[in-house]
């Protein structure tokens, strides 16, 4: 059960959790990791780290296939939004290989990498979201509705979301912000969800993680919630969509007036996962074991209420000749 793990960065938490998880259903297997460089700190808790081109470069492809190959890979699970299309459209090339994606449709990919997207998806299915503004119409308009939020229609990581307060500052990041959008901006708890989607495209569990602190766009700290209003509305959002499986990670916040608006999906593992784990969903082994054929259904709900996250940074401290 060699597992490889795409563009790992500093996902040490998660990778940790997986090779626990073999080791729980006594199972062999190495983890690979797979970046641009040897500087990931996921490189140095991995068996194995090969270095690959740029998510964007022809020869992506080609060499995750050729590290599936010599290192006998079962499965595959990227960590970034950038490489989810276009591994999701070289699912076939992978499955002749034996090998398991870890991804998600392209038509799911696609719903979610654009914020625009995302907004006509969550209005179809029939789920509050922010209203998303023509910015044409909106710098035309005598009254506006301030304050609004700007962000990039495909970014991720929070970068480039910003609290508009004026025309001026509308104008300015209209034009300093590429691919902007802008929408209502809404107060409230906001919260992440994880969901965990079988590979029958069931949802089987959903977490949900009050956001207490951020820092960079990423949870610092954030508490489990046992709302099962959020998860009954979250695992009907991720069901509606087309071909999902696997870490399914969902923003929104509610309301001071008990309002639930979905802002953000993104189909893979979130930063925040590690509380979620933690708490008992133990999506990691869930996921092996599905892919085994294997069912422990009992666990699949009893994760603990009111486990809280405290993150900190943590060095890992190697040689110049491990880097070079």
């Amino acid at each position: 059960m060699n597992l490889l793990f795409t563009s790992a960065g500093r996902r040490v938490s998660l990778i940790r959790s997986f090779r626990a998880a073999l080791q729980k259903l006594n199972l062999d297997g190495r983890i690979v990791t797979a970046d641009m460089g040897r500087t990931a700190p996921a490189a140095f808790v991995s068996d194995a780290h090969e270095i690959v081109p740029r998510v964007t470069d022809p020869a992506y492809i080609p060499a995750l296939l050729d590290i599936c190959k010599a290192c006998r890979i079962r499965m595959v699970i990227p960590l970034i939004d950038t490489e989810l299309e276009i591994l999701s459209l070289h699912k076939p090339e992978f499955e002749r290989l034996g090998v398991t994606l870890l991804v998600s449709s392209p038509e799911t990919v696609r719903i979610c990498s654009d914020k625009r997207n995302t907004g006509r998806f969550f209005n179809d299915i029939g789920v509050g979201t922010p209203k998303v503004y023509d910015s044409d119409i909106l710098l035309k308009a005598s009254e506006l509705p301030f304050p609004l939020l700007i962000k990039p229609a495909d970014g991720s990581s929070s970068k480039g979301v910003t609290k508009i307060r004026n025309r001026k500052e509308l104008e300015f990041f209209l034009d300093y912000i590429p691919n902007a959008i802008v929408q209502e901006f809404v107060t409230g708890q906001e919260y992440t969800l994880d969901a965990w989607v079988d590979f029958a495209g069931k949802v089987r569990s959903v977490v949900p993680r009050l956001r207490m602190e951020t820092r960079a766009g990423e949870v610092s700290k954030g508490m489990t919630v046992k709302n099962l209003r959020l998860i009954e509305k979250t695992k009907y959002v991720v069901e509606s969509l087309p071909g999902a499986v696997g870490c399914i990670t969902v923003q929104c916040f509610v309301t001071e007036q008990g309002d639930i608006k979905f802002t953000e999906i993104n189909p893979r593992f979130g930063g925040g996962f590690p509380l979620s784990c933690a708490a008992g969903a133990d999506f990691p082994k869930w996921i092996l074991q599905d892919l085994l054929g294997q069912r422990n259904e009992e666990e699949w709900n009893n994760w603990k209420d009111g486990v809280v996250m405290l993150r900190y940074d943590e060095e890992i401290i190697v040689s110049r000749e491990d880097i070079q």
